[in-house]
This record gives C-alpha cells, structure tokens and sequence, in this order.
C-alpha cells in the first residue's frame, strides 16, 4: 500500500499524534466547562478559557458515516478503503476522521460502536478504530 503523507508533529498537536505511544487518545480538555476542543485550538470556542490541558478519552466511538473509495489518488494505493467519521463516546459531536480496521467492509453500519487501536508509522500513531468485541466482523 502506498505511503500516505503524515502530519507534522508541532507543540499544538503532539499531545494527539503521539498519544497512541502510551495507548491513549488524547485531546485538548478545558476544565472550566470540560468541553474536548478538536482539532487543536488555543482557546476553548465554548466558554473561551485559555488555560487548556491534554485529557486522554475512552476511546470508545460510534460510526457516525462512512463511505468506501474506489479511487486511486496515489500510485500503489490499494482500493477500495473505507473512510469514517466516528463519534467519540466522551462527548457529543466530538468527531474524527478515520478508517475502520479489523472488520469487513459490507459490516460497518452507522452506529456501529468501534473503539481505537493505533498503528504507528514513524513517530506518529495513527488512531484507526476497529468494531468492539462482540460485533460481527
């Protein structure tokens, strides 16, 4: 598969792409009114506190869409792969794009509850989420 480029690593995201060294799915946190800010933001768009922390989530999620590509954007990628939205458990309308592993394409349904594994390339983890035991794959 070909090699997709990965983001640069910054003071403002570290916390994110490198959480998954230590397992954990990490985002901006304020405690004033704990609201998770994604993506990274200095302040907190819901009460505008400055002082925000870094605060690992469940990781736990629900498939909010997806679909499946069959485009080839890059020579060697291998197509079709499914691209999703998922929602973190953690917070309402927390949402990041990803892809579903460990499961069957034709499986993944909106609503499916998934949970994140990381798959490191480089210095970066990239959080993927797979279905959470029980569901069919």
């Amino acid at each position: 598969m070909a090699r997709l480029p990965l983001p640069e690593i910054n003071d403002e995201n570290r916390h994110f792409w490198q959480g998954g060294q230590e397992d954990k799915l990490n985002f901006l946190h304020c405690p004033q009114c704990a609201y998770f800010v994604h993506p990274p933001a200095p302040v907190c768009p819901k009460c505008y506190q400055r002082q925000l922390e870094v605060k690992a989530v469940s990781g736990r999620a629900v498939v909010a869409s997806y679909t499946i590509n069959h485009q080839q954007w890059l020579p060697g990628l291998d197509v079709p792969y499914l691209i999703a939205i998922v929602e973190i458990d953690d917070q309402p309308e927390l949402r990041l794009t990803t892809n579903i592993v460990n499961c069957a394409m034709e499986k993944v349904y909106i609503g499916m509850p998934v949970t994140v594994v990381f798959e490191q390339r480089e210095d970066v983890w990239l959080p993927l989420f797979e279905p959470v035991t029980g569901e069919a794959v």
